[in-house]
């Protein structure tokens, strides 16, 4: 697998064939790409929302329309959309479930190391939630992460996506529940496999140059 191919083949998808489904093979890799992400000091303040059948998709599109109508096509062509959406709070109550979790995982060799990675964790949260006051932009970050760990991912799998911040968040909260769930929408990808008549798939690939992104010390 050579990276760099793959990274100059991934594009934001612009229309979708929605004669395409994605495999359940390729969808629980997918799957395990979003659980595995990395995040700041392994807080997971993520859940995400799979979209594959219509009826969830037409849902999804209700968060598409007016002035978000020019993302609608894609949402409902796609063979399936990921809702990322990032955690409203981080309280005690979750740090314990994240650490105990680490701890049946077989993390910690002794109570002494698991209380220090507890305390490491509170701190930066706190910082976040009492010094910084940017709580909820440092979740939202961690997200971001996540999908970058997605559109390589599925790019690797040969699955086209598109990431799109182009929804109505209000919209797709109530639509989906996620404010009572302790959830915010942050982002939508939908993936599948792109039509022959994308004109995006047809342009080159546009970046800066390395002189220009690049400093070495």
């Amino acid at each position: 697998m050579n990276l760099i191919e793959i990274m100059e083949r991934r594009y934001s998808t612009k229309k979708f064939d929605n004669t395409r489904k994605i495999s359940a093979e390729d969808m629980k890799q997918i799957k395990e790409l979003l659980r595995l992400s990395a995040s700041s000091v392994n807080t997971q303040p993520w859940h995400f929302i799979i979209a594959s059948s219509e009826e969830g998709k037409k849902q999804i599109s209700k968060s598409t329309q007016g002035f978000y109508a020019f993302n609608d096509e894609k949402v409902l062509t796609a063979s399936d959309i990921v809702v990322l959406c990032a955690r409203t709070s981080m309280d005690e109550d979750y740090l314990q479930h994240i650490l105990e979790k680490e701890d049946q995982d077989g993390r910690f060799a002794n109570e002494e190391i698991k209380n220090g990675m507890h305390g490491g964790r509170s701190t930066f949260v706190n910082f976040h939630k009492n010094d910084y006051n940017d709580l909820q932009y440092w979740m939202d970050k961690q997200v971001y992460l996540n999908m970058g760990s997605l559109l390589l991912g599925s790019a690797a799998l040969g699955i086209d996506a598109v990431p799109m911040e182009g929804f109505d968040v209000k919209v797709l909260n109530e639509e989906l529940g996620l404010t009572e769930k302790g959830f915010t929408a942050v982002a939508l990808v939908p993936l599948g496999y792109k039509a022959n008549d994308d004109f995006n798939a047809q342009l080159p690939k546009s970046r800066l140059s390395e002189e220009e992104v690049f400093t070495t010390i």
